[in-house]
């Protein structure tokens, strides 16, 4: 059997754009018609994407599979490591979790074993596909972890991938991350190098060119391609600092995101921050809450210790003195256990403070199990549960990922019904609402992914605000960002060479 042509994606560093280019790469051999398939050893993610049979792995490659048109599976990121604490992270293998771990107990007891896993999944997706598009991690020169890493050269050398090193201009100093990147490998390593990425330019091509002729001349390796910034691409971020490089203006509607220190699947906010008229700002240490619209308190890794924080940095009060006046408050998964009236983790499933009262916005109680529930799901929301909601648009589709089992008071009432998870038809109910309304919250993502529900809400907020109803006009769908971001990319790469690289034959334009 031909095992498939394999490309890997190196940085210098954490975001250069490596999960970006690794989408568009996973998009474009789609438009040459090759059945592609992402690949990443192991991931550091809060942000995290559940696949079609429930199993939990890097947002980045369930979006690298999207764009690649294949479903996404658990070989497609086998390690996926999640932070708790400060020293500790969950540690999820093959979709499932499987411990919380020190760093150090993860290189001396897990890491060994791990170059089996990673080896086996790599050799299962080249034998289904006939590219895989890999994707490293942080750099391949950290010299004080080499010894243990097996997500840049170790997974390199496993598929025996040609391997592209990309670097961010828009930083500076991109010559000396990339020359001395290079240097740092050892020389089998260097051997694996085929060429140059350069990330994020935006200026005049003219001055950049003497940079260019220097490196190929210093290396002996060529410039693949000089991407531009590429603004509002509309494609998921996976890690947290996206959220400072987003650009928020002044809109008829202002709605607060509270940026808790643990925030996960910040991507529940992206349909909405595009919504007409619509602004989302994240509110972190040191910015005012003010009297915002709306205040979503999104999910977690670790909900107790983030309402702890609330509670330590005053936003609990703010809060709920907003919700007193009348705002809207939404709290999704982590988010919506924090609204009710007490958490219990008889465990310590969460964290060593144990038990803690919430915001009690809603009549709820959570308590805290070690079995965590990863499903994708279809629901319908209660009728009458939520009064700005139009009844024909009660059905939507989201997903799980929590640990917490939440009870429902007689003050609040059920917010919708799951009828389906992991393709298994249930019945099961989810979320709570009060005050027709106003306050709600449920475990599931993607809620605001909804067009018709998200258009009904903002409608809601715009009418509580005497501002008159605006029609939700749907914006480009997720296979055009796609597509305009392959475009994009394979414009300023050289993809005759890139073909010659990969073994792939001729390039045809």
């Amino acid at each position: 059997m031909t095992q498939a042509k394999t490309i890997m994606i190196q940085g210098t560093s954490s975001h250069v754009g490596k999960s970006l280019l690794c989408t568009a790469l996973c998009r474009i051999f789609k438009q040459e018609g090759y059945r592609v398939a992402p690949f990443k050893a192991q991931n550091m993610a809060l942000n995290s994407y559940v696949t079609p049979d429930g199993g939990e792995i890097g947002r980045a490659q369930g979006a690298q599979a999207d764009a690649a048109g294949t479903p996404a599976t658990v070989k497609m990121n086998p390690i996926l490591i999640k932070p708790k604490q400060d020293l500790h992270a969950q540690i999820i293998v093959l979709g499932k979790p499987l411990a919380d771990m020190s760093a150090r107990e993860y290189r001396q007891s897990f890491l060994p074993e791990a170059v089996t896993l990673v080896e086996q999944c790599i050799d299962e997706l080249r034998n289904q596909y006939e590219i895989v598009v890999i994707e490293g991690a942080g750099s391949p020169a950290e010299v004080n972890l080499k010894d243990r890493d097996i997500v840049n050269m170790r997974t390199a050398m496993l598929a025996d991938a040609p391997v592209i090193l990309a670097a961010d201009i828009d930083r500076g100093g991109v010559f000396a991350s990339l020359v001395g990147t290079l240097e740092l490998l050892e020389a089998h390593e260097r051997q694996r190098v085929v060429g140059f990425i350069i990330n994020k330019f935006r200026g005049d091509f003219e001055l950049l060119r003497p940079g260019l002729e220097f490196l190929e001349e210093r290396t002996g390796r060529p410039v693949l391609g000089v991407v531009p910034y590429l603004h509002n691409h509309g494609i998921e971020q996976e890690d947290s600092v996206s959220l400072s490089e987003k650009v928020v203006g002044q809109s008829e509607i202002d709605v607060a995101v509270i940026k808790l220190p643990r925030i996960s699947n910040f991507t529940d906010f992206d349909s909405l921050s595009s919504f007409p008229g619509v602004s989302v700002r994240y509110v972190g240490p040191g910015d005012q809450l003010g009297v915002p619209d709306a205040v979503i308190i999104p999910g977690t890794k670790n909900t107790i210790d983030d309402l702890y924080y609330l509670k330590e940095k005053g936003l609990e009060q703010e809060i709920v003195a907003l919700a007193q006046r009348g705002a809207a408050i939404v709290g999704i998964c982590g988010g919506y256990q924090m609204l009710g009236k007490m958490l219990y983790d008889p465990w310590g499933t969460e964290a060593a403070k144990g038990n803690c009262p919430g915001l009690g916005l809603l009549d709820i109680s959570t308590t805290f199990f070690a079995e965590k529930q990863t499903h994708r799901c279809k629901a319908i929301i209660d009728p009458g549960s939520l009064s700005w909601l139009d009844s024909s648009h009660a059905e939507i589709q989201g997903y799980e990922i929590h640990t917490g089992q939440v009870e429902v008071g007689s003050q609040a009432q059920p917010l919708l019904c799951i009828l389906e998870r992991s393709g298994a038809e249930v019945e099961i109910t989810d979320g709570a609402v009060q005050g027709g309304g106003k306050v709600f919250g449920t475990h599931l993502h993607g809620l605001f992914d909804n067009p018709s529900l998200l258009s009904d809400w903002v409608n809601f907020l715009r009418h509580n605000k005497g501002l008159p109803r605006v029609e939700f006009k749907k914006g480009s769908t997720k296979e055009d960002k796609y597509d305009k971001l392959a475009n994009q990319v394979r414009e300023h790469l050289d993809m005759e060479k890139l073909y010659r690289i990969m073994g792939l034959g001729e390039y045809t334009p």
